[in-house]
């Protein structure tokens, strides 16, 4: 279809001219900021896995040295050599320096490090470093003491895994890997559905081959990272063939490695589709090499699309299965939508052929991409998210809704640039029955008349040709520029792929954030791990006055084992010289003040003079518990002491 501007007005200065470049330039300069803002904010970036539980705990003072350290996740990780270190209060490693050992029973992830024999008392530094099943870097550390707490020399490390200027670069990465694949599927898209003649127009070429080598080169960029982004943080490991070769063993590296493969099919394809198809020019034969162009291009999109889900949040958590076909669906609706714009955007800047029926039919496709987008995207905020209170309290939960808002946005803008189309295609069938399609404006315009006599010289003859069909299309661009109904669908969409490019730099954030679910589930878990654990029975003393006689003395107290669940408890109370005492009444009462529970009355049992007893003392969860204890020597004195101790 050959289009018509609906009126032929003055032709525009070089000033408004200009002005799209400079809006697109301070747009790119903005989003920039705003991408760089979040890329900050979000580094180093939490990651799936999280620690739930050690043994020892977390200051933990314990009366022996134990054998070995075991850490439980909340999910799968990947340790290797060095992934956990044990120091002791000289700094000096108090581990045997092997490979963890895979503790896992059933639905527990737990790896352990043995101990050398003989350590001496003191505090002692856990230092621990993994891999999540969604490929990102965790880690942390702890301390425990054996027999007292004491100085020690080691710093707990302030920085997690994935920080630094390393994890800042391929984070950089990671964006252009995204950006360069929307722009790769969704512009070669737009061309096969919705503007097979841009084939041959040279911008679009541009933005599928510019789309391509930013996706390859940030593919190789994560691929060289990928070693000190998981491990040691500084950049020079980069070029370490040992660490390359170990990251080729993972999931992460395996999934980059098909990604540069498929990339290689992409290119075989771009020089179909922009060599061999662009240059067709019969009907039937195009015909069948678009369907051949569609299916095959379908084929690679979906598997670099699987490329990001079989490595990061898809594959693990609940419903896999699921949650990753789910995901390829999300990421191809995401390209064809938000690339497609880009090269619909290139389009109306940049060649004067693009027609109205190819806006058109972008426009369904991007409506039936928005359906797509937010049914996938439903699920997948189901399943990573999981709770009211995990979208408002969690890292994760504020990202998503700022890029439910963003698109949102995107949505409202759309809806703009829906309203410029059917505009645009109103005037253009109005032009076309005031305006001829075919003018003697151009021949006008090169100062050629139909009449003039071609040169004899083929060279001069080829020269006025060229020249003659460039002052053509620049006439025809500048009558298409002076359209107020195109100018007002090219803002329109300039905004469309503004909000666009903010909403990639949020989902880029959002994909190296930990879940919602699984943050909270961790919290849960570790609450009772964040307590100290107590080694053997707990032991308290109290000291007492009821003011009468015989009214002082001190009440001891056993509390066995001394963690949650059921303990026994043994009470002796011991007047001043050391000797039992002998009280007409004692009673307890177990207060949780941080989580508002109890208090949760004992009443013993006496066994003999000044001891007393009772069985099957519950205490539902761990914390800094305070103990009552009610002693009455009299019928008349009687006193309460309490004390704060922590259960675990």
């Amino acid at each position: 279809m050959t289009d018509t501007a609906p009126h032929f007005g003055p032709t525009p200065s070089a000033s408004p001219q200009r002005r799209p470049r400079a809006a697109a330039a301070l747009l790119a300069a903005l989003l920039g900021t705003v991408f760089g803002l979040l890329l900050v904010s979000a580094a180093p970036a939490t990651a799936h896995a999280a620690l739930t539980g050690s043994d020892p705990q977390d200051g933990a003072v314990v009366a022996t040295a134990p054998t070995q350290v075991t850490l439980t996740f909340s999910e799968q990780v990947a340790m290797g050599d060095g992934s956990i270190r044990v120091l002791d209060p000289s700094g000096k490693r108090a581990d045997t320096g092997a490979e963890p050992r895979d503790l896992q029973g059933g639905s527990t992830v737990r790896y352990g490090i043995p101990l050398h024999a003989g350590l001496p008392d003191g505090t002692y530094t856990v230092a621990w470093q993994a891999v999540s099943a969604d490929s990102h870097p965790v880690s942390g550390a702890f301390t425990f003491s054996i027999g007292a707490p004491s100085k020690t020399t080691v710093a707990l490390p302030t920085e997690q895994a994935g920080g630094g200027l390393v994890g800042t670069l391929y984070g950089i990465a990671r964006y252009a890997a995204y950006a360069g694949f929307i722009l790769l599927a969704g512009g070669a898209a737009f061309v096969l559905a919705c503007w097979q003649r841009g084939a041959g127009a040279l911008p679009l070429q541009r933005l599928v081959v510019r789309g391509w080598m930013t996706l390859t080169a940030a593919t190789l960029a994560m691929l060289a990272l990928r070693n000190p982004y998981t491990g040691s943080g500084k950049l020079a490991d980069a070029f370490d063939l040992d660490g390359l070769k170990a990251v080729l063993d993972t999931k992460a590296g395996a999934a980059l490695v098909a990604r540069l493969l498929l990339l290689g099919a992409a290119a075989l394809f771009i020089a179909v589709l922009f060599g061999a198809y662009a240059k067709r020019e019969d009907e039937r034969e195009k015909k069948d090499l678009t369907f051949g162009l569609a299916i095959g291009g379908a084929v690679v999109a979906a598997g670099i699309a699987g490329t990001w889900a079989l490595a990061e949040h898809a594959s693990t958590g609940i419903q896999p299965g699921i949650a990753m076909p789910v995901d390829v669906l999300h990421l191809l609706a995401v390209a064809t939508w938000l690339g497609g714009l880009a090269a619909l955007l290139v389009a109306l800047y940049r060649t004067p052929d693009i027609g109205v029926t190819a806006v058109r039919r972008f426009s369904r496709i991007a409506f039936g991409s928005v359906l797509v987008l937010t049914a996938t995207g439903l699920y997948q905020s189901w399943r990573q998210v999981g709770s009211w209170s995990a979208l408002t309290g969690t890292a994760y939960g504020q990202l998503l809704l700022v890029k439910v808002g963003l698109v949102a946005v995107l949505v409202g803008v759309a809806w703009i640039s829906r309203r410029w189309t059917a505009r645009l295609t109103a005037g253009t069938a109005q032009a076309q029955d005031e305006c001829p399609a075919d003018s003697d404006d151009d021949a006008e315009a090169t100062g050629e008349t139909k009449s003039a006599t071609a040169p004899e010289d083929p060279a001069r003859a080829a020269q006025l040709a060229r020249q003659k069909a460039a002052v053509a299309t620049a006439t025809k661009k500048r009558i298409r520029d002076a359209d107020p109904d195109r100018s007002g669908l090219r803002r329109s969409v300039l905004a469309e792929v503004g909000v666009a490019v903010a909403l990639l730099a949020v989902t880029t954030v959002l994909t190296s954030t930990e879940p919602g679910r699984t943050e909270e589930e961790a919290a849960r878990t570790s609450t009772a791990a964040s307590v100290p654990a107590t080694a053997g029975p707990l032991a308290v003393s109290l000291p007492f006055d009821t003011g009468g006689r015989n009214g002082k003395g001190t009440v001891r107290l056993d509390i066995d084992p001394g963690r949650t669940g059921a303990n026994g408890l043994h009470i002796w109370i011991e007047a001043p010289d050391g000797r039992p005492l002998d009280v007409p009444e004692v009673k307890l009462a177990f207060t949780l003040t941080s989580k508002d529970i109890g208090p949760l009355p004992v009443v013993p049992d006496r066994l003999t003079e000044g001891h007393w007893t009772a069985s099957g003392v519950q205490i539902p969860m761990a914390g800094n518990w305070k103990i009552a204890v009610t002693v009455r020597t009299s019928d008349i004195d009687q006193t309460t002491i309490g004390k704060n101790v922590k259960i675990g």
